[in-house]
């Protein structure tokens, strides 16, 4: 049913990395949005809120893990799970201290997102 379809937030600021993300989520059923400017998820409190959100650690201009904490700080956000994904193997216990629900390497196995992805919404 249309309404109970999941809504994700994919936030990275490589198109590639976006676009591969967004048909992989969509078949598997998924209502998603995208953005490629941090700034965007800074404006959630004024739309729509997602059940989850897939957050590159490092954005253009800003640092993902900052924008988890802000997240985490708001009363209208605190409770969206946000999982983080970066290729620098060390992020995993930086992102877990800044707020993040859970962390997934670059390159993505698919079955690992998925399975992360099932387990917080």
């Amino acid at each position: 049913m249309q309404n109970k379809q999941k809504k994700i937030l994919v936030v990275d600021d490589e198109p590639d990395i976006l676009e591969f993300l967004r048909e992989l989520l969509v078949q598997e059923g998924y209502a998603v949005a995208v953005a490629e400017r941090a700034e965007y998820v800074e404006t959630l409190c004024d739309k729509n809120l997602p059940d989850l959100i897939l957050i590159d650690v490092l954005l253009s201009g800003k640092d993902g893990r900052e924008i988890v904490k802000w997240l985490k700080s708001q009363p209208e956000t605190d409770h969206i799970p946000v999982i983080m994904f970066s290729a620098h193997p060390g992020a995993e216990a930086t992102v877990l201290a800044a707020g993040a629900d859970d962390f997934v390497a670059k390159p993505f196995e698919m079955d690992e997102i998925l399975t992360k992805i099932a387990m917080h919404i």
